[in-house]
């Protein structure tokens, strides 16, 4: 439907769609990845979101090469292959998840204990929440309109400002990779806590950075602000043991929802005023880190 579709609406439905696939497959495969984990789920959390934040760097690179550089919609269509090389993979991963349940059936209601009570609970999942909207709020600012914010600021091409968004996501990559076995090995609360609250000195300064500082600047953020959501899913599931699927889909849902809310409320704000105030306006987000330092120890607890 993307590479054919002529008006606006069908670019939306197209959207939709794919936004139904996305939101359905990840709260499943997170289980997936926990259950393959061994008990390093903070590695298996990040090694599963990595493959995502690889493949959304890559996606502006690839439409740049194949899309763009032909000025061709349909060329979008050479990339169905990649779904049918992932079915393929996913036939065999179901198989083996089915054969897993099935194993391990006597296992699931282990293990079901709230490490705390109900009210404490509920303020860890509030202050998560908080935590989440400071920081996928901020990356759609970047996700969104970093390319344009380059091209208004220094007048750069297209082309250009895709490899320079190009880089931003790639340094996200990486990030989501390492947050999680650092969180393994440190603890997950000292990995939120460095993530948001750690990349606030290079969002604010950001705004004001020439273009190669810009580049560095963008490059730091993704890295460090990157690290924090495998370790909030693993955090999240164990401070509600027994409900991996559902924590799981609660927290995609709410990254999903906050991600495509904030997309269109900072592009009507940039309509109204300038892309440069909604970066200043962001920039301050990461502050909300701050309120890690409320979160209960949860492997302290289970120690």
């Amino acid at each position: 439907m993307l590479g054919f579709a002529s008006q606006f609406y069908l670019l939306l439905l197209a959207a939709a769609f794919l936004g139904v696939g996305s939101s359905t497959f990840h709260p499943e495969a997170s289980r997936v990845a926990r259950n393959a984990s061994a008990g390093r789920f903070g590695l298996a959390q990040s090694a599963f979101q990595v493959g995502g934040n690889l493949g959304s760097s890559l996606g502006p690179l690839l439409v740049s090469l194949v899309v763009l550089r032909y000025n061709r919609q349909s060329n979008i269509l050479w990339f169905i292959a990649i779904g049918v090389i992932a079915i393929l993979l996913l036939c065999r991963i179901s198989a083996w998840s089915a054969r897993h349940l099935a194993a391990n059936k006597h296992k699931a209601a282990a293990n079901c204990i709230l490490p705390y009570d109900k009210s404490k609970t509920v303020l860890a999942l509030f202050i998560l929440a908080v935590l989440i909207f400071s920081k996928f709020f901020y990356m759609a600012s970047m996700s969104n309109y970093y390319s344009f914010y380059l091209i208004e600021k220094f007048a750069l091409t297209k082309q250009s400002a895709v490899l320079f968004l190009f880089l931003f996501l790639a340094s996200v990559a990486i990030g989501t990779f390492v947050g999680g076995p650092v969180g393994d090995r440190i603890g997950r609360k000292y990995v939120i806590w460095f993530s948001i609250l750690g990349a606030a000195p290079f969002t604010l300064a950001l705004p004001y950075a020439n273009l190669w500082g810009t580049a560095l600047l963008s490059c730091l953020i993704g890295l460090i602000i990157s690290s924090a959501f495998s370790a909030i899913v693993v955090y999240a599931q164990e401070l509600i043991p027994g409900r991996v699927g559902m924590i799981a889909g609660l927290f995609f849902g709410f990254m999903f929802g906050m991600s495509g809310i904030a997309a269109a409320v900072l592009g009507y704000v940039a309509d109204k005023t300038s892309l440069q105030l909604i970066f200043k306006f962001c920039s301050f987000l990461p502050l909300l880190g701050i309120l890690t330092i409320l979160l209960p120890d949860v492997e302290r607890y289970k120690r």
